[in-house]
């Protein structure tokens, strides 16, 4: 397999190999190539397995699961001619093209074996195969080949691989395009300055038409408040001229009156002089 998807599937496809039997996860040993079952632990990359093609690749060391002799097992350099390709068969791990068995865990470890129980079933931490893992990398490694051929280059026409036309093609790529961005940046910017003037103007219109309102409707107030005013003074005004209290106008005093005499103003309008009269009468 090409390097780039080796790493492309130890990134993305790692899992635990836990026995469905003992409980135990498969942990590759970094000294010797052995393999022990260990307790679980996610955060070891010697019980980190991923799906290389047909290979069980150990993130930990490197290696692969690899069939030695028999019955043995163990890790070795994948690549080289001592690794193993293995396949499932009834969701059981077996060495591809060999009548060795199946891989069954034991007190001693691992080895190949003829037994179809717990034993031999090989789980994530999640209870799903690990062979359901290997079907699950083989739909991945089709659609990272398929995305590596997105053109026929020997036709005319850029027909792609997973069946969509050069139209759709060129409507998903519009939006992963890298070209200048200038162009558009400097449209946003315009815009944002018209807004911002237009933002501007409407305030400025907003605050005149409130200040007008407001001065006309103090000119009204004021023009109430002077009608009333004026109402009022105009009802007072009958009221002052036929008040009692309003002192009477003294007559004029007539020119012959002399001083000291007491003069006496009947009803009639005549006036008199008494003291006059009476001397009068004692003549």
């Amino acid at each position: 397999w090409p390097h780039s998807y080796a790493g492309f599937f130890a990134d993305t496809g790692a899992f635990l190999m836990k026995n469905a039997k003992v409980k135990l996860c498969l942990q590759a040993s970094p000294m010797n190539g052995n393999l022990l079952l260990e307790d679980c632990d996610p955060e070891s990359d010697f019980q980190d397995w991923s799906w290389q093609g047909d290979s069980l690749m150990n993130h930990g060391t490197q290696s692969c699961l690899s069939a030695v002799g028999a019955d043995r097992v163990q890790t070795s350099l994948c690549g080289s001619g001592g690794y193993t390709s293995w396949d499932c068969l009834n969701l059981l791990l077996s060495p591809l093209g060999s009548s060795q068995g199946y891989l069954v865990a034991n007190k001693k470890g691992v080895i190949l074996s003829s037994m179809t129980g717990l034993k031999a079933r090989w789980q994530d931490v999640a209870g799903r195969s690990v062979c359901k893992e290997k079907a699950e990398q083989d739909r991945y490694f089709a659609a990272a080949l398929a995305s590596t051929q997105v053109y026929d280059h020997t036709a005319g026409n850029a027909t792609l691989v997973l069946g969509i036309n050069q139209e759709e093609l060129e409507e998903l790529l519009w939006f992963f395009r890298r070209e200048d961005p200038s162009l558009w940046n400097y449209s946003i910017l315009v815009l944002s300055f018209v807004a911002m003037i237009l933002g501007l103007s409407l305030l400025s219109v907003n605050i005149v038409r409130n200040r007008k309102r407001k001065i006309y409707v103090f000119r009204e107030a004021v023009q109430t408040t002077q009608q009333a005013e004026l109402e009022a003074k105009q009802a007072l005004m009958p009221l002052q001229e036929n008040s009692p209290d309003e002192p009477c106008k003294q007559e004029p005093v007539p020119q012959d009156q002399r001083l000291g005499e007491v003069v006496v103003q009947w009803k009639d309008g005549t006036v008199t002089s008494l003291y006059a009269e009476s001397s009068e009468d004692a003549l």
